[in-house]
């Protein structure tokens, strides 16, 4: 092959071989020209870039579509960058911050003396459109940092100063993308032209402080989405609407779940049917543990900051900390529970025939978000992690996390979800040494290839105590929730001085694993709310059966039929209100109830009840003790 030739492998493992500076859109043309008319950017060797970048060496490649979570990923970006360009049009003297896709979207910080409202969206949208139909093409500049800061300080863009000053011309090229008129500073890629960008929609507008300080200015953010076909937008804008009447914050006030408070914000009160899901989900976790050998533990939430010194949070995540002051030493509220387990292993002396050793913890943590940032149970600054921490020999690993990737998997099944799994690498912040990292990312890919689970790789987004599995789950609207985590840890058992006496009575130093399976209480259940539209399957349902008798005459045989549910552990309510059944039964189904027993003379004679079941209507009458064994049936089971 003569320099000027280079071998280019395709997915199915195909070489070709292409002339030196071949680009993604020549090899998908050459693939099939409606791959070509699809590709929205080329994954060269991992990386993705350009559609229209030159490929100069033997690479493996990957052409995107939006079928491609990373072709996703770059179509929403430059549909952020359209909405740019069109808000600039609309309003000279424009500044923008930051314009990133996020996992449905994308979104753009916005500087403007203008407070924007919804009909400014629409107007937007248009403009969007018109630029759309010129089909100018992004065009990547590349320009070295003094150049950079030369254009944005002539420009009077101090946002893009900011971002100017964290770049290291020794580890990145500085780029700008060009598309008609309006140039911003962007790591890319870019979609080859602004004519593949279809169908979009401006969702909202929220304020947003720049670098995430409240100390900084706010900014306005819009939110949009696109997709390339109108079929599919108009899908998820019927979806955005469901999602709104799923809304975990209107059926917890609805359903009489919890409430939050400006006495404590981030924090949710829970009521007592919201406390009925929690402690299901806590006995759940708990026999789940209990088959899995593990040992509960419990530590303080209040641990003096050496503590957090020596585990390293003090330096990476001092900020997310509440900080208490007493008798001339500072506290810190924990805001995970990891580093106190090393307390609890290191009481004893271990030996290599203790291990693995698994602590289990409910534990009860504090982080410090920002205000802007709280939503409903998805965000908060009280929590409760369904954590453990695991103590194990290196040659342990492989098998431990079998067993809890095992464990995770029959975990969502229960709920009817079917998981995912990403790899979390190295972030740039990071405890220890790169080779303890690499040595856990090495084997957490093993495990995952080991038991042939499909995973992406997500760099970059690790623990800065180590790598991690992150596991999600896709809820009814098809959203992404990512719950699960499964972290392996070289630098705490490090901190700690952590030993373990080995067959030759030698000292070693044991691995960590961290593992959550819900995440947190609060956000899990703030998912299974929007996923089940507050309709709970019966066994997690905090109400399970009302009882409704037709009028006062049936009222003694309805008590008698609700004692008799309860004394069968059945969660029931009476309803003894003074209405018409057809008012009750309306009520109860706004209420979600699974159940309900509707009471008249003719159950009362034959000692049956009228069976009503929400959203599926009347059921007929069946006697009283075959009610109780199905219910009974279907809450053991776990039906969803």
């Amino acid at each position: 092959m003569s320099d000027e030739r280079i071998n280019i492998t395709l997915p199915n493992g195909d070489v070709k071989e292409y002339a030196k500076g071949v680009t993604g859109y020549d090899i998908a043309m050459d693939i099939s020209p409606r791959l070509a008319s699809d590709a929205l950017a080329v994954k060269v060797d991992g990386k993705v870039i350009d559609l229209n970048r030159s490929i100069t060496s033997d690479a493996t490649v990957q052409i995107l579509t939006f079928k491609d979570e990373e072709g996703k990923e770059v179509y929403w970006h430059s549909t952020s960058h359209l909405m740019a360009h069109a808000v600039e049009s609309l309003f000279p003297g424009a500044k923008f911050g930051v314009g990133p896709a996020i996992e449905a979207g994308f979104y753009y910080d916005i500087d403007i003396d203008k407070v924007l409202v919804p009909e400014d969206l629409e107007k937007i949208e248009n403009k969007m459109r018109e630029i759309a139909k010129e089909d100018k093409p992004f065009q990547r500049v590349e320009l070295s940092k003094d150049e950079a800061i030369k254009q944005f300080t002539e420009k009077g863009d101090e946002y893009k100063l900011d971002l100017l000053e964290g770049f290291d011309e020794d580890e990145e090229a500085i780029s700008l993308y060009e598309e008609g008129s309006f140039t911003d500073l962007c790591r890319g890629p870019h979609v080859p032209s602004a004519g593949r960008l279809k169908y979009f929609k401006l969702l909202n507008i929220s304020g947003s402080y720049w670098r995430g300080d409240a100390n900084n200015k706010q900014l306005q953010r819009i939110y949009g989405v696109s997709f390339p076909k109108k079929k599919d937008l108009e899908e998820h804008i019927q979806l955005l609407e469901e999602a709104k009447k799923r809304d975990h914050r209107k059926l917890g006030k609805e359903l009489d779940l919890f409430s939050f408070h400006d006495i404590s914000p981030g924090a949710p009160f829970w009521h007592p049917r919201g406390m009925v899901i929690f402690k299901e989900l806590e006995t759940l976790i708990r026999d789940v543990l209990e088959q899995n050998e593990y040992d509960e533990i419990l530590t303080p939430i209040l641990v003096k900051k050496e503590l957090w010194e020596q585990s390293g949070h003090w330096e990476h995540y001092q900020e997310n900390m509440f900080l208490v002051e007493a008798e001339e030493q500072v506290f810190g509220l924990k805001p995970m529970n990891c580093p106190e387990s090393t307390y609890v292993y290191n009481t004893k002396v271990r030996s290599y025939r203790d291990l693995p050793l698994r602590y289990s913890e409910i534990g009860r943590n504090h982080r410090n978000e920002l205000t802007g940032a709280l939503n409903g149970m998805f965000r908060v600054r009280q929590f409760h992690m369904d954590d453990a921490h695991i103590f194990l020999r290196p040659d342990q690993i492989l098998d431990e996390l079998t067993k809890l990737l095992k464990m995770v998997n029959n975990f969502y099944k229960i709920f009817g979800f079917e998981p995912s799994y990403k790899l979390s690498t190295r972030p740039e912040k990071a405890l220890g040494a790169v080779e303890l990292w690499n040595t856990a990312e090495e084997g957490l890919e093993e495990a995952l290839k080991a038991n042939e689970i499909p995973y992406t790789l997500n760099p970059g987004d690790g623990a800065f105590y180590g790598p991690k599995i992150d596991i999600s789950i896709r809820d009814a609207l098809k959203r992404s929730w990512q719950l699960a985590t499964i972290q392996l840890d070289f630098n705490l058992p490090e901190r700690f001085e952590l030993e373990y006496i080995d067959e030759n009575n030698e000292r070693q130093r044991p691995v960590m694993i961290h593992r959550a399976i819900m995440g947190s209480f609060e956000r899990f259940i703030a998912v299974l709310i929007e996923h089940f539209a507050g309709a709970f399957p019966v066994w997690l349902s905090p109400i399970q059966v009302a009882v409704m008798p037709i009028s006062d005459n049936q009222m003694q045989y309805a008590k008698d039929v609700y004692a008799t549910l309860r004394e069968n552990g059945i969660r029931t309510e009476l309803d003894e209100r003074n209405e018409k059944i057809g008012y009750k039964i309306r009520d109860w189904e706004v209420h979600k109830v699974p159940y309900m027993l509707i009471i008249g003379e003719k159950e009362v004679q034959a000692n049956s009840v009228a069976v009503r079941k929400h959203k599926e209507g009347d059921e007929g009458a069946v006697p009283l003790d075959e009610f109780i064994g199905r219910i009974q049936n279907e809450i053991q089971h776990k039906q969803s």
